[in-house]
């Protein structure tokens, strides 16, 4: 089947995990961390503190997330999306109403447990258990709202909060999730998607259905996580941290708000070539070069002070994103079945949200010591290049076990 031919015959598929994603941007870091400077000076934050708050907001959200999460096995994607999308709302119009610190840790922890976390984990459940043969297209169209996301949000929300406040913008982002995201959404996907005789035949033999209790003994599972958790971890510290960034090399904002919609032009590209990827090769097969790019990318941030180095960063970033962005939505179904998917896949986004947690305040910690953030960047670098020589030999482990079954 060409491309052209599965997106016309899963179109209403596909765009309901695609502006699931899309409109999960508003509990996304990038997103959030354009409100950051004035958050802290309406709180009187260090960046320290506010990373703090941060991180314990996104924390507690992760823990909470393997729970909630099993919601998408119970119930269908429609009713999941009738429940996170009105949340998602309430927790916008928190941040715009808030004049709390602890209403605004509360606020925090329902836009990334909404919005990153079930928004993101009820699209890619739903596409890793509605195709087979196709998944790695299928999530690498939907991942595609994440990009679109990165590419407009940022520049179209510093513009609207220059025009009306940027509390006025979050409760925009409300009224945008209740008009557009959750009729639209919730009717593309009241018809669940069932197989078709068009549909072709797996790559290779189904994966036996995995139970969470058995995928949290397997060790293959730990390993693979210390490449699953790297994309979060950095590119969270990175957004949250941009002002800072942005001011430490004497970089115009504007300049730099604009390196997200290069990066996302990447992400978009190698997404859906990591797509074409996986239902040729496999995710296993393609797990031990994701993280390359995004090695080179910190090796560059870290090393140059021009403003160049932003859109290089971004670039090679987005190499990696469009690869891991599609590869997470297909590797745990391709080595643990379908079955409880919902569950496994909860855990493991509850676990890279807790590494997306973990950036902002332990970096915002070390900078308030005096820690270079240069250098901060360069271990994290380092830190790539160590987890892919671990996922080679994770992949050939995992490809001889799922030949032997």
């Amino acid at each position: 089947m060409s491309f052209l031919s599965f997106l016309r015959e899963n179109a209403r598929w596909l765009a309901g995990g695609f502006l699931l994603t899309l409109f999960s941007s508003f509990g996304q870091t990038f997103f959030i961390s354009l409100s950051a400077g004035d958050i802290r000076a309406e709180y009187g934050l260090s960046h320290g503190a506010f990373g703090t708050l941060y991180m314990l907001a996104t924390l507690a959200s992760a823990f909470t997330l393997p729970r909630l999460g099993q919601i998408v096995d119970r119930y269908s994607a429609r009713t999941v999306t009738c429940i996170i999308v009105p949340m998602l709302a309430l927790a916008a119009v928190s941040m715009a109403l808030s004049h709390s610190i602890i209403l605004l840790v509360v606020t925090i922890y329902l836009l990334r447990l909404f919005g990153q976390g079930m928004m993101t984990h009820n699209s890619l459940t739903a596409m890793g258990r509605w195709f087979s043969a196709q998944r790695g297209r299928a999530v690498s169209i939907a991942t595609l709202g994440h990009n679109a996301g990165e590419a407009l949000l940022p520049l179209a929300f510093v513009a609207v909060a220059g025009a009306v406040g940027w509390r006025n913008s979050w409760l925009i982002a409300a009224a945008l999730l209740l008009v557009v995201a959750l009729p639209v959404i919730s009717g593309l996907m009241a018809v669940e998607r069932a197989p078709r005789a068009s549909d072709p035949a797996p790559r290779s033999s189904k994966a036996r259905d995995w139970t969470r209790g058995e995928v949290v003994r397997d060790p293959a599972f730990y390993l693979t996580l210390m490449g699953v958790m790297a994309p979060g971890f950095i590119g969270t510290t990175v957004f949250f941290h941009q002002i800072y960034l942005v001011d430490l090399r004497g970089w115009s904002l504007e300049v730099f708000a604009s390196s997200f919609t290069f990066m996302a032009s990447m992400t978009v590209i190698f997404a859906l070539v990591a797509g074409q990827l996986i239902d040729r090769f496999s995710a296993v097969a393609l797990l031990p070069g994701f993280l390359i790019p995004l090695a080179a990318a910190c090796l560059v941030l870290a090393g140059f002070e021009a403003q160049w180095s932003a859109f290089a960063f971004m670039g090679l970033m987005g190499v990696s994103y469009g690869f891991s962005s599609t590869l997470f939505g297909s590797l745990w179904p391709e080595v643990y079945g379908t079955r409880h998917l919902g569950s496994i896949r909860a855990l493991t986004v509850a676990i890279m949200v807790f590494a997306t947690a973990m950036g902002p305040g332990l970096t915002g910690f070390l900078i308030d010591r005096g820690v270079s953030y240069p250098l901060q960047i360069g271990l994290m670098g380092a830190y790539c290049l160590l987890a892919s020589a671990v996922l080679l030999f994770v992949s050939r482990r995992l490809a001889v076990r799922l030949q032997a079954a």
